[in-house]
């Protein structure tokens, strides 16, 4: 089933050196963007990460220091990559939980402040794990009927994550080819943040969802320990995650509180 797009929607994946948010960086962005008359546009860039690629790394997607070299730095792509993704809804294997917030802490330090609140995430993992439970190699023989052979190649993987999505909807009659519902249910967690340390409660209320205040309105959390702000800027915590927690605390400023 084709997708029933209002507008442009990218499919992308991401190679990294490793697996850390803050720490890790970007050596490979493949994208496949669906245009709502059906166009597709395909490109797959390698990047100099400017930190050395870890052997486990290279095993995983066989892309070595030497292969990135030549390449640019992400900071040189930013502005180009970023008007590609503008205006588009974006989807993604894992992508709610990894390659999107990768993406943003690159474009942070590259000095773009790329809007994530306009576009709808479409995670086809998470739709995948809520009806079957599997990864994507075997998500793509499933649905797909085809061996994924060149998997952890990142425009294999995009081009597989688009056909896994259009053949799920194929699949499961109960669910609509419809941006926003297929939005909706792959989030996991009413996240305020992409790595979910705010959480909303029924009330829109931004709430800690980790640590020792886990469960606790984050207002109420910034008020009666002031020190746990300074606690957030100064960890290990993705810059998205620390504007999240910045946004609350101007609020409050603002409201009095």
């Amino acid at each position: 089933m084709e997708l029933n797009l209002n507008k442009p929607i990218i499919f992308f994946d991401l190679e990294t050196t490793g697996t850390n948010i803050t720490q890790d960086r970007i050596v490979e962005v493949s994208i496949l963007k669906i245009m709502p008359d059906g166009k597709e546009i395909s490109r797959t860039r390698r990047i100099n990460p400017g930190i050395p690629i870890p052997p486990e790394a290279t095993a995983v997607h066989h892309i070595t220091d030497a292969d990135v070299a030549g390449e640019p730095t992400f900071k040189q792509i930013a502005k180009d990559l970023a008007s590609i993704f503008a205006g588009c809804d974006i989807a993604g294997f894992n992508s709610n939980r990894f390659d999107i917030p990768m993406l943003d802490e690159e474009f942070q330090r590259a000095g773009i402040k790329f809007d994530f609140t306009k576009p709808r995430f479409i995670d086809v993992q998470t739709i995948f794990h809520k009806k079957e439970q599997r990864t994507l190699v075997a998500a793509y023989r499933f649905y797909c009927g085809k061996e994924l052979t060149e998997a952890h190649s990142a425009d294999a993987d995009t081009r597989a994550t688009y056909e896994v999505l259009k053949a799920q909807l194929d699949h499961y009659d109960d669910l609509p080819n419809d941006i926003s519902y297929l939005s909706e249910y792959s989030a996991q967690n009413r996240n305020v943040d992409f790595m979910g340390r705010l959480v909303y409660d029924d009330k829109h209320r931004e709430v800690v969802n980790f640590g020792k205040y886990k469960g606790r309105l984050a207002e109420e959390v910034l008020r009666t320990d002031p020190s746990y702000y300074n606690w957030i800027m100064q960890g290990d915590f993705s810059q998205n995650t620390k504007d999240a927690f910045t946004a609350v605390r101007l609020r409050m400023k603002t409201e009095g509180n």
